[in-house]
């Protein structure tokens, strides 16, 4: 649809509970977290080209454009595809990098969703929560577009429906990256595993604090 231009929502979550459970062999970690959404998020604007070009703008600061999430989801999705189109991509950009609230895994949800729509492609939301958590562990839950228990690394996703509250967010004028935490040497990794049932009765609990501390960097 190349006269189209879409508008949607790039919305944060948030884990309410986060558990690592083991740690396999490729580096990635085996958990039990508790996703919840937050209508609070970037915006972003979509509309497909004839070019074959995916575009991004405004320039994230540091960040190239191979590099960024969005332009490789774009890339993968084309791959997958065979689609011949290009993107011009639009972000409205507010939420945090490195703040532990998704924004960049819910940028290449957000992007994977509207150029499945924009290119015609009808492929399933399986089909793109797939492609996504190549990118990241986190991509198909914003995909899936619902409060859910997750395990596996955040792939298998279990729909529930949390208590809707009032969240206070505080953002402290630092950045960790995800990668730091979970590679950190004292990192629990081996929480017993739970069923839901258990879990969304007992009171919730993120064992990344100790590490996210450890990982400040000190003035």
């Amino acid at each position: 649809m190349l006269s189209e231009t879409l508008s949607l929502p790039s919305p944060a979550k948030l884990n309410l509970f986060l558990y690592i459970t083991g740690r396999r062999e490729n580096g990635y970690h085996d958990l039990q977290t508790l996703f919840q959404f937050l209508d609070h998020g970037d915006e972003m604007q979509f509309s497909a080209n004839s070019s074959g070009l995916v575009t991004v703008s405004p320039e994230l600061k540091g960040v190239p454009l191979e590099s960024n999430l969005i332009w490789k989801v774009a890339q993968a999705l084309k791959e997958r595809t065979g689609c011949q189109l290009g993107a011009d991509i639009h972000i409205d950009k507010i939420l945090p990098m490195g703040g532990g609230i998704g924004g960049g895994s819910s940028n290449a949800a957000t992007t994977l969703v509207a150029l499945n729509h924009l290119w015609e492609l009808n492929l399933s939301a399986e089909e793109l929560a797939e492609i996504g958590l190549k990118l990241g562990a986190d991509v198909p839950v914003f995909v899936q577009g619902f409060a859910a228990f997750a395990e596996g690394v955040g792939e298998q996703l279990a729909k529930v429906e949390p208590q809707e509250k009032w969240y206070l967010v505080v953002r402290p004028d630092v950045s960790i990256a995800t990668v730091d935490i979970f590679t950190h040497p004292d990192l629990t990794r081996d929480t017993p595993k739970r069923n839901w049932e258990l879990l969304h009765k007992t009171k919730y609990e993120k064992r990344l604090r100790k590490n996210s501390a450890f990982t400040v960097p000190r003035g």
